[in-house]
């Protein structure tokens, strides 16, 4: 699962302003994806542990998955020894802050795990919940101002949204497109409420 791609990313970095995920998908795709999504009750979250989604793991060069976003999501950000971040800075897409010490930046799941836990993925293997806690490829992790991610929890869009509102939208796309890729379900609240976000665009 590991790949070489930290290369790419630090000559990408120098060049981003914000976070951008990958595989953000247009409005009319995400209204389509949207659409397509189950929409069942919430199960049961008493059997969730953080643990069953093994995250950060090895992405090579000495680099982990939260390393990775962290320079895929900066601007000109330089590694060290063990791909330590030495430097750069950070552009919170949730509430317009400018860091330039990552640990003021969580990386966050768009979907969070417990959320992910209880719309389907208490179904899968450590292998399926591994991929998805590292999901590198579409719009899934994002690195974002620390406190404002506590806040977030693992609420869903019915209850949460950035504080940007002007991120509402794209919020929304991302949060569609994570759901629709790993077939999770959405409750009757939560497509309301996504339904709401992608009409700011």
């Amino acid at each position: 699962m590991a790949r070489n791609i930290l290369p790419v990313l630090l000559a990408a970095s120098a060049s981003l302003v914000g976070a951008t995920p990958p595989g953000i998908p247009s409005t009319s795709v995400a209204e389509t994806q949207l659409e397509a999504l189950t929409v069942a009750a919430a199960g049961s979250g008493s059997d969730y542990d953080r643990d069953l989604f093994p995250h950060w793991i090895s992405q090579g060069d000495s680099c982990d998955t939260r390393d990775l976003v962290l320079v895929r999501d900066g601007t000109n950000v330089e590694t060290g020894s063990g791909c330590s971040i030495d430097s750069g800075s950070w552009y919170s897409e949730y509430d317009g802050a400018t860091w330039t010490q990552a640990s003021d930046l969580d990386i966050d799941h768009m979907v969070p795990l417990a959320n992910a836990w209880r719309s389907g993925a208490s179904e899968w293997t450590t292998d399926e919940r591994e991929a998805f806690a590292n999901d590198l490829d579409i719009p899934q992790l994002i690195a974002v101002t620390d406190n404002v991610n506590q806040q977030k929890s693992d609420s869903g869009p019915e209850e949460w949204v950035p504080p940007l509102t002007s991120y509402h939208c794209t919020y929304g796309k991302m949060w569609v497109n994570v759901k629709y890729t790993y077939g999770l379900s959405v409750t009757q609240a939560e497509k309301s409420a996504l339904e709401g976000l992608l009409d700011t665009c």
